[in-house]
């Protein structure tokens, strides 16, 4: 099975609580950076029956897919109540309120295909751009201060144990951690059915959280500023892969959507359409789940809405979110 090739393929990164990464200033960090994959190969070292339960959840996803069960939700209105913790050293870090709804807003324009430069999809790609039909409502923000002036890229701060702050009903809500990231990492989600629901949920570099097109007033990362780093990491936490299938640019992974080109490997910044790999009449980089800059990922494909969609129908793991 294709990931039996990308986790072979793939360096091992230590990411574990136990051996932290050193403070250092999140805010140099010239091209995007997901620790998600890398997150989920490490947990796969440490525990190698991970990816039969992989396995199974891709089996069940091609299932639904297959005969068409996301259908089902057709009548079922999706709405997932968000809890955002805010974990902050400096004043800066406590970002406020309105810019932490700027986020939930950015979700929803863009899980419902609602974002305004979806304008900007090439003509080839125009008839697969997808609605998700997702919603989100922001359920509670949670503040703490914190004495670290950064957070490795663990689950350091999704324990009060080790000075964070505990997940709220992560079972039912989603739960996003806005705090100082070390290594320049934006951000990174845990795949469905491969953590312990403690640990599950989304973690966001502070200034990466939110719209400044939406709250001008709030603090924000030049390139990353208009939320989509979340859009990006919550596709992870519903089920999706990164768009080139993290195959080291091989051409031989797969991010399992029939209908996204297959590509090399990531972009980064704004790249000019067509730029083709892999034999491709040009690489879907305008897709959320590349790595492109905010202002230039707009839209999800359909294959990727019956993929994410999958994980709420009956028997999939985030089907407790349907109320």
């Amino acid at each position: 099975m294709v990931f039996w090739i990308l986790i072979a393929g793939c360096t091992k990164t230590s990411i574990t609580e136990s051996n932290p990464a050193p403070d250092s200033d999140p805010q140099q960090v010239t091209q995007r950076t997901c620790a998600s994959f890398e997150m989920f190969t490490a947990q796969v070292a440490a525990d190698p029956s991970l990816m039969q339960r992989r396995e199974v959840l891709e089996a069940f996803t091609k299932n639904v897919i297959s005969n068409r069960s996301v259908n089902s939700l057709g009548g079922v209105t999706i709405t997932i109540p968000v809890v955002v913790n805010v974990l902050y050293n400096s004043p800066a870090e406590n970002i406020s309120t309105e810019q932490v709804q700027s986020q939930i807003d950015v979700l929803n324009e863009d899980y419902n295909k609602r974002n305004r430069d979806v304008s900007g999809v090439p003509s080839l790609f125009r008839t697969l751009v997808g609605n998700v039909g997702v919603n989100f409502v922001l359920s509670q923000v949670v503040r703490q201060f914190t004495s670290k002036k950064s957070w490795p890229v663990n689950n350091g701060m999704k324990k009060s144990s080790s000075g964070g702050i505990d997940a709220t009903d992560p079972e039912h809500k989603l739960n996003i951690w806005s705090c100082n990231l070390a290594k320049g990492t934006l951000g990174f989600a845990y795949y469905p059915e491969t953590i312990a629901p403690a640990n599950d949920g989304v973690v966001i570099l502070y200034s990466a959280f939110g719209s400044r097109d939406k709250y001008p007033a709030g603090t924000y990362l030049n390139d990353y500023d208009l939320g989509r780093t979340a859009t990006h990491e919550v596709g992870h936490w519903m089920n999706l892969a990164h768009i080139w299938g993290d195959d080291g640019s091989s051409c031989s992974g797969s991010d399992f959507v029939d209908d996204t080109p297959n590509q090399a490997s990531l972009n980064f910044g704004c790249p000019v359409f067509p730029h083709v790999s892999c034999n491709n009449q040009g690489d879907m980089s305008m897709n959320y789940m590349d790595y492109t800059d905010d202002a230039c990922m707009f839209m999800f494909s359909k294959g990727q809405r019956d993929r994410m969609l999958a994980v709420f129908t009956p028997g999939g793991p985030r089907a407790g979110y349907i109320q």
